[in-house]
């Protein structure tokens, strides 16, 4: 059994555990292992939590955080914002009363313009291999800082997809706990038998398997397998739980981050912040916009608008957002020219990302594309360099060399220069 255990990649490790966690317990929650903290924090920022804003599908920067005043400006002029050398799309009109509190990075270029294998690159800093998986950040985060909470996850994806890379090549436990949607939270964490009978599976369970530990309890995956079905219970039990509750928020704070699933799955995650999660990924779609770019603009990005302001603005007068990154991205931008469907199409070799919170300087500009958002001019930035941004604001220490299973090197982001310039 162990020898075909072993045999299984991680993912499939992890689905074996859910089913058998499921079938003894009625539960399917995967709670992070427990693990000692293994580095001190290195980076120049000051990020406890981060909040990563994922804009699936390929975000415009021009109409967003990059916008221009000639044959490619698009339906909206450029407006003025609360940072004095700092313009956004005409569609950012709350973001615009925010921007002395974030900053772009508009000198974004990738080599990809195809959807699965830039956002899998804007969440590894890896290339995708048919061999390996690599880890996102909050599993790199787990790897070297250890656990955040006793009872929580220390990692959280809203909104997200299946292909999610989670917890790469480090052990399943790492991997990002699913919300699948903000407004019904954290979904089959209570028993589904009575409390007696829940209680009678424990007892029993332990008895079968209280020789098979005991023989090989020096054993690594007969250990995490204990302590999975431990921290599962310890879980099911925490109070903890009311931070996946966004029903206990009043009403007009739900309307101010926007009714629409981003919007709530952004309140999710300060509630998340609140409670000491470390890591938050809110996704959202829509950004794919071959055709109509101003309609679509209008609707996603009036969106996306409201709950990032929402969110910062949530987060500064909780006193929360020193200690916390917010990070905005999208696998690539979309092209200058306005298709003949009144669109735009993929475009990898210039776009922009956001920045704040978690040490980072408001009102900060980094890098230029040309006065037709075609090129990179100055200060052009890879994704590894965003990766390893990410980390560096965390305090990892983004250079050191990991070996996978497969006794291969890696380090988070892939040799990526942090920017540092973002820092204040």
């Amino acid at each position: 059994m162990k020898s075909e255990l072993n045999r299984l990649d991680a993912a499939t490790r992890r689905e074996f555990v859910l089913r058998t966690a499921k079938a003894a317990l009625g539960v399917s929650v995967l709670p992070v292992a427990s693990q000692m903290a293994r580095a001190e924090g290195v980076g120049g920022g000051k990020a406890k939590h981060v909040i990563y804003l994922y804009m699936s599908g390929g975000m415009t920067h021009i109409d967003t955080f990059d916008p221009k005043t000639g044959a490619t400006k698009g339906a909206k002029d450029p407006i003025k914002t609360k940072a004095e050398d700092m313009m956004l799309g005409g569609y950012m009109t709350e973001m615009a009363k925010v921007a002395d509190k974030f900053a772009i990075v508009r000198s974004m270029s990738s080599k990809t313009g195809v959807h699965e294998a830039g956002n899998y690159l804007m969440h590894t800093g890896y290339d995708p291999r048919g061999t390996i998986v690599h880890p996102s950040m909050g599993a790199w985060a787990s790897h070297f800082l250890g656990r955040a909470t006793k009872t929580l996850p220390d990692s959280v994806t809203i909104g997200g997809p299946s292909t999610h890379p989670g917890a790469g090549f480090f052990p399943p436990a790492l991997s990002p706990i699913p919300i699948s949607n903000a407004q019904t939270g954290l979904q089959n964490i209570r028993p589904t038998t009575a409390e007696t009978t829940f209680q009678q599976r424990i007892s029993l369970m332990n008895e079968f398997d209280a020789g098979f530990r005991n023989k090989y309890t020096a054993n690594a995956n007969v250990k995490a397998y204990s302590e999975f079905y431990d921290e599962t219970l310890s879980l099911m039990k925490s109070e903890d739980l009311k931070a996946f509750q966004i029903s206990q928020e009043d009403a007009a704070t739900r309307e101010k981050y926007g009714n629409g699933g981003f919007g709530q799955g952004c309140l999710l995650a300060r509630r998340l912040v609140e409670h000491g999660v470390r890591f938050i990924e809110v996704q959202t779609g829509g950004w794919d916009m071959h055709n109509d770019v101003d309609q679509n603009m209008t609707t996603t990005g009036g969106g996306m608008d409201k709950a990032f302001a929402a969110l910062i603005s949530d987060l500064a007068e909780r006193g929360l957002l020193e200690s916390t990154l917010v990070v905005l991205g999208s696998e690539f931008g979309r092209t200058p020219d306005i298709n003949e469907n009144d669109g735009r199409d993929h475009y990898p070799v210039a776009y922009s990302t956001v920045f704040a919170g978690g040490g980072i300087k408001g009102g900060f500009v980094y890098g230029s594309t040309d006065a037709e958002g075609r090129h990179v001019v100055d200060k052009q930035a890879t994704v590894q360099d965003f990766v390893s941004t990410i980390g560096y604001a965390m305090g990892l220490p983004v250079d050191e060399v990991v070996m996978s299973p497969s006794n291969r090197p890696f380090t988070v982001g892939d040799k990526g220069n942090p920017i540092t310039d973002l820092f204040a």
